[in-house]
């Protein structure tokens, strides 16, 4: 396995399947972004419905590939400085590469004769399109610093970046920890999930936070950390059959489902709603995305491969899963179009989207792989 969320270590097939549903929630997620990205298409009820249905469903993807990472890397057998060179670099390039072809795309799409709707179309949380390359190129001098909407998935290298500053550090705790010492950790972590709430509902600050303190007494718990933790946790297995997996996944995942729907489907039917207030029931580290991303998790550990031929299409999918996140935003707009022309019925509008997008994004990064040093490319 290729990809920067894996390792060296055996090879591992539910892993496999676990990735390719991953990025195919990630794929997903986005395919609904032309219902979810504007006052006008959340104003339309249909949209609403669906965008909010299916947006709602794959919340896991993103705590999914972090879990994925905690599992295979910790505790970190590197010294720090190898680590950082081996798992960082191998990120940055291809990130660099895409997050300059990302922040261009407006310019060089207005550049060849598209409208600003079209690019509006093709990046639905972008914003107003700018066509000038002094524009584009100011948003490629920011990359340093943080993404823009143009390249929206770009946002979670910046975390994974950081997950991979940390590991080294937190993994010298997890090696010696004890199961009950992990186990209050992740309790901790669990008061975390719900602070977005408390923030919303109760005060914007918590627990000694104020407007000279961002850092409460739960700071340190909270996190990706503690999804790095519970896949870490988790990993090791479990002895359920599985009848008593789906009775304790089955549930957990419909709470966590009802609670991310009905709260995000009441948020986005309020046409002032903040931004904020927007994404708050769709917030990855929050007690709903959580019961959603563990019982995904334990539900694919029970999978057993028996296919040859499955098991070796299952990974390749996972060697280009990385270069797929990276690339797939760019199919997003003209699949979605194509579904609009085929009169796609508007409740199998995400899902077909997503097929496409899906099939468009492994082809190319399955081609891109056959150049000389494709790594650089797409990791």
């Amino acid at each position: 396995m290729n990809s920067p969320l894996s390792s060296q270590r055996p090879h591992i097939v539910w892993l496999d399947v676990l990735r390719f549903v991953a990025i195919f929630m990630v794929i997903m997620s986005h395919s609904a972004d032309p219902f979810n990205a504007s006052p006008e298409s959340r104003a339309n009820p249909d949209f609403n419905l669906w965008g909010s249905a299916f947006g709602s469903f794959v919340r896991a993807c993103v705590p999914l590939f972090v879990m994925m990472t905690g599992l295979l890397l910790l505790p970190v057998k590197q010294e720090a400085g190898p680590f950082y060179k081996k798992r960082i670099l191998r990120v940055l390039y291809p990130f660099l590469v895409w997050s300059v072809l990302f922040n261009l795309a407006p310019w060089f799409i207005q550049w060849v004769g598209g409208t600003p709707q079209l690019v509006t179309t093709f990046f639905p949380f972008g914003g107003e399109p700018s066509a000038s390359l002094t524009d584009g190129l100011k948003a490629v001098a920011m990359i340093p610093l943080n993404f823009n909407m143009f390249a929206c998935p770009m946002w979670y290298i910046y975390l994974l970046i950081g997950l991979y500053l940390y590991m080294p550090i937190f993994s010298a705790w997890v090696e010696k920890a004890s199961d009950k010492s992990k186990r209050l950790f992740l309790g901790l972590w669990v008061i975390t999930l719900l602070l977005p709430y408390g923030t919303q509902f109760i005060s914007p600050y918590l627990f000694g936070a104020c407007s000279w303190n961002a850092y409460g007494t739960f700071y340190s718990f909270a996190g990706f950390n503690g999804y790095l933790l519970l896949g870490h946790y988790l990993g090791k297995g479990n002895d359920w059959s599985w009848g008593k997996t789906l009775l304790i996944t089955i549930p957990m995942f419909a709470v966590g489902y009802l609670i991310t729907f009905k709260g995000f489907r009441a948020m986005s039917s309020d046409p002032n709603v903040t931004d904020a207030r927007l994404e708050l029931f769709w917030t990855y580290c929050s007690i709903n995305t959580m019961l959603m991303t563990t019982a995904v998790f334990l539900l694919i550990q029970k999978v057993r491969v028996t296919s040859d031929k499955l098991s070796d299409l299952l990974a390749q999918v996972a060697k280009c899963s990385f270069g797929m996140y990276l690339c797939h935003y760019f199919f997003i707009g003209p699949a979605y179009l194509l579904t609009v022309v085929l009169h796609t019925p508007v409740a199998l509008q995400i899902p077909f989207t997503a097929v496409l997008v899906l099939l468009a994004s492994w082809g190319l990064v399955s081609m891109i792989y056959k150049l000389p040093k494709a790594k650089y490319i797409v990791g």
